[in-house]
């Protein structure tokens, strides 16, 4: 509470109305995470638990904020040692271990430019990144397809004549066993850096001249629904602007246990992982697995005692598929979503057996927590709640015009007043890119909303999700929330198919329920299921069932590339 009072002019707030209209922050001039909060808490509360993790495998380790920064600090002496320093752009592929923590924050230490980026990116993937952002050096986790993806990675941007890699680290797990391989990959020009790391000096000095808060502090590469990756510019000021993301959505508790089902590689971890939770005095839960499997989640959090809890809808879609009465989830508080649209039924299923409202939000990478379900409201399940404080919100029509109560139009965000605390700086070295979303004064998020009466707004769809079928609007999110009522349904993803008559017709992509068996029966079924909770007009009339949904490499549903297969069928 102490560090919130030192950057928040006001704690407590007697409702949405005066949050929205007197949150406020106040930062210095050169904030740094790393000195400012880290330091803080290992000064004032050092034997508090900072960081609890434990993997899919049994192995655990908790850590107090003194063991934090120290162990930031000794990470910091190893890449000065190697040659980094402010600005230095360093790419992270560390999964969801432990050592993300200390790296990341001794990255901010020194002032360099941290590029989180899952373990899922092909050695294509890799150069792309590489050459984008200038990458200097790479840090990742000990796993012989990500090094060679990194090898291959650094091969071809020396066949492309383009600057080779500086450094190359790997970071042993918890399970390695000191083999050989160890020193073939250090022969290879492999750098062991926790190796290091733990004989590297345990202090670290503050430089006068570390960062300002505007200097470039993380980049994030945007996996993309369409088109090439974006480099999302965040600086050094933004994780103030995830104190309203801990504080006010998930209501994380001082020296409580919080959970954001997240890698390391995504924004969203930045969100639940680490710059809000810690300022709020919250430890850190990480569990590490590569297999999702929903038993094994729900023990973790049980045993652990997780006092707060954010997943995507996609988790809770599995998790109320288990006989949830089996946990006690007395140990938790609040529990969150965001990523998607909530389905209802999930939020239904869930409060029946936890007595839990899950609490919707809106953000994109370029912004923090835009629209929420606050603690003074009453969650609507579907919708994602009302405007953030500093967020001016509008929902404007094609010609630029505002929407109408019930109206859908495009989510902007009008910063010609003020700008958002954590709010992106732009697209990395890509001017046009960022003029084309962001121009006068006005953020364009390319999501379709409506607001109504109560002033909650609504998602429909991205713009280009959006279908046009003999005149009328129909978005995705509606259809897919009835389809998924149906118990058979596990997933499905709502797109328009070209027809002569109609311009265009509603297709259902559905991933069935393991008890159920795809049939022409099960089709009409689904289809007057959806005639019945929603307006006849929006029914699938095409269904199509499948093993899977093709999603991007941070889970979200591709529905561009539906629609392009359907094309070329065509």
């Amino acid at each position: 509470m102490e560090l919130l009072k030192r950057y928040l002019a006001r704690i407590d707030f007697d409702s949405y109305e005066d949050f929205y209209a007197n949150y406020a922050v106040n930062a210095p001039d050169n904030f740094n995470f790393a000195w400012d909060v880290m330091d803080h808490l290992a000064e004032t509360r050092p034997d508090n638990t900072a960081l609890v993790w434990c993997d899919e495998k049994g192995a655990e380790a908790s850590f107090t904020y003194a063991e934090i920064k120290q162990l930031s600090c000794q990470a910091a002496n190893v890449l000065v040692q190697a040659g980094f320093a402010r600005g230095d752009p360093v790419m992270l592929i560390l999964k969801r271990r432990w050592e993300y923590w200390p790296v990341l924050l001794a990255l901010h230490r020194i002032g360099a430019v941290a590029i989180p980026a899952t373990h899922l990116l092909t050695s294509k993937d890799i150069v792309y990144r590489c050459d984008a952002a200038a990458i200097k050096g790479i840090v990742c986790v000990d796993e012989e397809k990500i090094m060679a993806a990194v090898d291959e990675a650094e091969k071809k941007l020396k066949q492309n004549g383009k600057p080779a890699l500086y450094y190359k680290a790997f970071m042993r797990s918890v399970h390695s066993t000191g083999n050989p391989s160890e020193k073939e990959k250090t022969a290879k020009g492999w750098i062991d850096f926790k190796s290091q790391m733990e004989s590297a000096a345990k202090d670290f000095s503050r430089s006068a001249a570390i960062n300002t808060s505007g200097d470039t502090m993380l980049l994030y590469f945007t996996s993309g629904t369409t088109g090439m990756p974006k480099m999302v510019q965040h600086n050094f000021a933004y994780p103030l602007g995830h104190i309203v993301t801990a504080k006010y959505w998930h209501q994380v508790l001082d020296r409580g246990l919080h959970l954001t089902v997240a890698d390391t590689g995504w924004a969203k971890a930045a969100w639940g992982k680490i710059y809000g939770q810690w300022l709020c005095g919250s430890a850190v839960f990480v569990y590490d697995y590569d297999r999702f499997v929903p038993a094994a989640m729900l023990d973790v959090i049980t045993k652990h005692r997780v006092t707060t809890f954010c997943a995507p809808p996609t988790i809770y879609r599995f998790l109320i598929k288990e006989n949830l009465s089996k946990w006690n989830f007395s140990a938790l508080n609040n529990c969150t979503v965001a990523g998607e649209p909530l389905e209802p039924e999930i939020y239904e299923r869930f409060k029946e057996s936890t007595g839990l409202k899950l609490r919707e939000c809106y953000g994109q990478t370029e912004l923090t927590v835009t629209v929420c379900t606050y603690p003074w409201m009453e969650p609507k399940p579907g919708s994602m709640g009302k405007p953030s404080p500093g967020y001016d919100i509008d929902i404007l029509r094609e010609d630029g015009t505002s929407c109408e109560m019930g109206e859908e139009g495009q989510l902007v965000v009008r910063t010609a007043r003020r700008k958002p605390w954590g709010m992106f700086e732009g697209y990395y070295r890509d001017e046009e890119l960022t003029k084309k979303v962001w121009n006068n004064g006005i953020y364009y998020t390319g999501d379709m909303v409506w607001k109504d009466e109560d002033n909650y707004l609504w998602f429909v769809g991205r713009a280009d999700d959006v279908i046009k079928s003999s005149g009328y609007r129909i978005g995705p999110f509606e259809v897919e929330s009835a389809l998924m009522e149906h118990p058979a349904v596990l997933e499905c993803a709502i797109t328009g198919v070209p027809d002569p008559e109609r311009g265009t017709v509603v297709k259902a992509t559905v991933v069935l329920a393991k008890e159920y068996t795809a049939s022409e029966e099960l089709k009409k079924e689904l289809q007057n299921h959806v005639k019945k909770i929603t307006a006849p007009y929006k029914y699938p009339r095409i269904v199509e069932f499948t093993a899977e949904l093709p999603k991007t490499i941070s889970g979200k549903i591709r529905r561009v590339q539906i629609r392009e297969k359907d094309e070329a069928i065509s």
